[in-house]
């Protein structure tokens, strides 16, 4: 039994447990709200019926209160977005549903009503996401109809025969949910990595031309919105093409795969780290000014002259862009950068240039 959770164990990384949360969201949120409305249809259903079978104490208006409630949570589930949100709401369909049990009870003998409440569990297994929100329903649906079987006169022997019947069915949907967690994370590690080949350059690691420039334009809105800088590094190794014509193109992928461990090795956990085309690289810098960066661009410089190709050691020519329009889109960033670098090269190569403001490059 305890290798079923196993695959509950991977939440050692606090971004990827909320990852793999907001991903059951999206995957068992329209599972989720065809549930209620199922729930909802089949307790009104029960109520109506019950008319026919048995006399209640409570008016049937009154047995049907929690219709309305219960539309109301299925329609919000509807809309909801967040997981805890998707979680209270199907708690609070649960309790509302127990209700309603406890409601069409009162007057039966010896609580007979309840028995449909064992169903709970097992129907919704599969909705929880999380280890919270799962054991908050299962406290729900195994105490929710003992009320109406305490009341009066206690049959001890339907008692026991609840608790009996609610263990198996909380240990049958237990099972159930770690069979489909250990299924829909391994489908999650499946798609993360599909992701990651798609969003990534198979040589360096780094993130490809269109993923850094997506998650660029978020940042950038980001630090717009908190006022606070942000710098672009635009760099390329110099005399690459020699290097792939004189030794050869493995020589020249050893070459960018040095310069790509040395760009991780300097970028911090905030940074953005793309692989542009080619031998040309892009580094985002949030929360630097243009002097930071220079010196930021300086180190790095220096740092991956230290990496000895067939030829001598290997150097890059830097641009550093800074944005200072509230609006500046990365792309122009990224040409502002682009020019810069273009600039270093044609002043000898291995050297960092900064970018003019651009309102500066407007006058002249």
């Amino acid at each position: 039994m305890a290798a079923l959770f196993e695959s509950r164990r991977h939440a050692d990384d606090a971004d990827q447990r909320r990852e793999y949360v907001r991903y059951l969201a999206r995957q068992r949120g329209p599972m989720i709200h065809a549930l209620m409305l199922v729930a909802t249809l089949a307790y009104a259903v029960a109520a109506i019926a019950s008319t026919f079978i048995r006399s209640s104490a409570l008016p049937l208006p009154l047995r049907l209160a929690p219709l309305l409630p219960l539309l109301l949570v299925a329609v919000t589930a509807r809309r909801a977005s967040e997981p805890r949100h998707l979680s209270l709401l199907a708690l609070l369909c649960v309790l509302l549903l127990e209700g309603g049990i406890n409601l069409n009870s009162i007057g039966s003998v010896h609580g007979s009503g309840v028995m449909p409440g064992l169903l709970l569990p097992v129907a919704s297994s599969v909705i929880w996401l999380a280890r919270w929100d799962f054991l908050c329903a299962m406290a729900l649906c195994a105490l929710g109809p003992l009320p109406m079987l305490l009341i009066g006169d206690i049959d001890h022997t339907r008692v026991m025969q609840y608790l009996v019947y609610m263990c198996i069915a909380i240990m049958l949907s237990t099972v159930l949910r770690a069979f489909m967690a250990r299924t829909l994370f391994a489908q999650f590690q499946l798609e993360q990595q599909l992701r990651e080949r798609a969003n990534t350059d198979d040589l360096t690691g780094l993130l490809l031309r269109n993923r850094f420039l997506e998650l660029a334009r978020r940042t950038l809105r980001e630090l717009h919105q908190q006022q606070r800088p942000a710098c672009l590094l635009y760099l390329d190794a110099d005399h690459f093409k020699l290097l792939n014509d004189n030794h050869g193109h493995a020589a020249g992928d050893a070459a960018l795969v040095a310069l790509s461990r040395v760009l991780r090795g300097q970028a911090r956990g905030t940074d953005l780290l793309a692989r542009i085309g080619g031998e040309e690289f892009a580094l985002l810098l949030p929360g630097l000014d243009l002097a930071q960066a220079c010196r930021r661009a300086e180190l790095l410089r220096q740092t991956v002259r230290q990496v000895e190709r067939p030829d001598g050691p290997l150097t890059i020519s830097v641009g550093v862009a800074a944005c200072h329009l509230p609006h500046e889109s990365i792309e122009a960033l990224l040409a502002r950068a682009d020019q810069a670098m273009r600039e270093a090269k044609r002043e000898g190569r291995d050297r960092v240039i900064s970018s003019r403001h651009p309102a500066a490059e407007q006058v002249n």
